[in-house]
């Protein structure tokens, strides 16, 4: 936010009308726990699914990749180590962390993209259906305070780079 205006009259522009509901707080809080529940219980389903079908070759990329990957993600994260929004900027998060630094890229979006990109092979239907949450979920990420958009943004985008190694070999 290099203009003259700062990220905190952003966050609250950004947020304004959710904060004014209880509920939409809480709404916005669970979904985000719902969608990271989903995803992470996708990635195991889709491990056993190819264990069964006999994809060995498909099963250790799909280990292999996110995990590799998101080892080099959580390096490059803790050299960054950019603050997040509320240790910054005079915020009140909606999703409220005890988190310091780490901010970029978010590792919570990354690994959504990423699990999203290994079921595309297995089936699109559900690797899209995916994505979508992926994508919601860095928006959710965004809203409830805990991370800037370049930071869901490079998460997003390094787990679909990722994905690809698993997508296209």
């Amino acid at each position: 936010m290099k203009n003259n205006r700062d990220y905190s009259q952003f966050y609250q522009q950004l947020t304004g009308r959710i904060r004014e509901s209880d509920a939409a707080c809480f709404v916005l809080r669970t979904a985000g726990k719902v969608m990271t529940g989903i995803m992470y219980g996708a990635y195991p389903v889709l491990l056993i699914l190819l264990g069964i079908r006999g994809e060995k070759e498909q099963l250790i990329r799909t280990i292999l990749v996110p995990g590799v990957s998101f080892v080099l993600l959580t390096a490059v994260r803790a050299r960054i180590n950019r603050p997040r929004p509320y240790e910054t900027w005079n915020i009140d998060p909606i999703i409220h962390k005890d988190t310091r630094g780490n901010s970029m890229p978010s590792r919570h979006v990354f690994s959504s993209a990423v699990i999203a990109m290994a079921w595309l092979p297995v089936s699109p239907t559900v690797g899209t259906a995916l994505m979508i949450i992926a994508a919601a979920a860095a928006w959710i990420r965004v809203m409830g305070g805990v991370h800037y958009p370049s930071d869901v943004a490079a998460g997003l985008l390094s787990g679909v780079a990722a994905g690809i190694f698993i997508v296209i070999f």
